[in-house]
């Protein structure tokens, strides 16, 4: 049986920067937030075989020259478009995440075998990709891609599923979380880990493959191993979330004047993806000359931005965060729930913490609470 993965239940704190390599799940701590793995092997696909029989240019006919030309060129372009999406990507990420990473899809699929029976890396980009993740005995393949993001780079997803379906012994799984987005993580994190473990289950003896787009937020966070750069934060509430009660509050966010159209970024919605953004409008009322979102959001910290006519700004006025790694502030709601139980609030801010720990007990109740999505499908 696979190892249990992401808040299902690693020996140490799932809660920490940290990453599993034994099937007894005993961990390495990392430094820097830096997931550290065992040891990362993608081995290089094999070459063709090329013919060694040569045909000079002379032999070929202006046709055969013209066509030959063409498709270099054409090769180049589309090489040249990905290599610039792969750019803006990477920029987008790196400035979303905090991070420094980069991702190169005009590489094809990278990915680092985290244990013997987990991989976690890129997404598919053709269902020739399926035959080699076959071929290595996987019998798993879990999908955290939403729509946009396939489209952005051009991946043909039924295509795929298409491929897998005729292939023995491998079945392909999805889970959509949005790209980008620490809030979205935070809310289907125990759905994927409870549907991803039913898949393995499923699988016994088979290899799972966990992959979003760049195999450096989504699926390292879902699997919890990996060089990546999930948002831990979003970890930590989700694992808040599934041991502590509390229902969701309703929050007015205001702003003062009237510009001709205000939008909220950030808060529940995330930041936006360079191929998707998803910003809140806010509502203006006339008789009080403001400009008002209601929104209702679970317990937890949220930082967001106003966008005033297009322009990115900030309200000084209102909490601000600290400044992140490129310097940047963003206003912060806290958002808690008066009828919470003291003992509640307690271990929630406990479990925030860097340095938070689960006990067997938390344990317990965790593995309890997945059973249970991953039977019903809802959470």
């Amino acid at each position: 049986m696979a190892s249990t993965i992401g808040v299902l239940g690693c020996k140490a704190p799932l809660l920490q920067d940290r990453v599993c390599i034994s099937r007894t799940i005993e961990c390495l701590s990392v430094r820097e937030n830096r997931v550290c793995f065992a040891k990362r092997f993608c081995a290089p696909t094999p070459l063709a075989r090329i013919s060694t029989r040569s045909v000079h240019r002379d032999q070929l006919h202006p046709l055969q020259i013209n066509a030959m030309g063409e498709n270099a060129e054409k090769k180049t372009e589309e090489k040249t478009e990905t290599e610039a999406k792969t750019a803006e990507y990477s920029a987008s990420m790196q400035q979303a995440m905090g991070t420094t990473l980069e991702y190169r899809h005009e590489l094809g699929m990278n990915y680092a075998h985290v244990l013997t029976d987990l991989i976690v890396g890129s997404c598919l980009q053709t269902p020739a990709d399926a035959d080699k993740l076959k071929d290595a005995g996987v019998g798993v393949i879990f999908c955290l891609q939403q729509d946009p993001d396939l489209a952005y780079f051009g991946v043909d997803l039924p295509a795929i599923q298409a491929h897998v379906k005729e292939l023995d012994g491998i079945d392909h799984y999805r889970c959509q979380i949005r790209d980008f987005d620490p809030y979205d993580l935070r809310m289907r994190l125990p759905v994927a880990v409870a549907q991803l473990h039913n898949a393995i289950e499923a699988h016994k003896g088979k290899t799972a493959y966990v992959h979003c787009t760049a195999g450096l937020g989504r699926a390292p966070g879902v699997a919890k191993v990996r060089r990546c750069h999930p948002k831990l934060e979003s970890i930590k509430a989700a694992t808040a979330d599934l041991l502590t009660e509390g229902s969701k509050q309703v929050v007015d966010l205001k702003w003062e004047g009237g510009p001709k159209h205000v939008e909220i970024a950030g808060l529940d919605v995330g930041w936006g993806q360079v191929y998707l953004q998803t910003r809140l409008p806010m509502e203006y009322r006339q008789s009080e000359n403001q400009w008002i979102l209601r929104r209702e959001l679970p317990v937890g910290r949220y930082e967001y931005k106003f966008v005033v006519d297009g322009v990115w700004m900030t309200n000084p006025e209102l909490p601000l965060s600290q400044p992140n790694r490129e310097g940047q502030v963003n206003n912060v709601i806290e958002v808690t729930d008066t009828a919470q139980s003291g003992a509640s609030k307690q271990l929630r801010e406990q479990l925030m913490q860097e340095d938070a720990d689960l006990t067997s007990e938390h344990r317990a109740k965790i593995r309890a609470k997945l059973e249970e999505i991953a039977n019903s499908g809802q959470w």
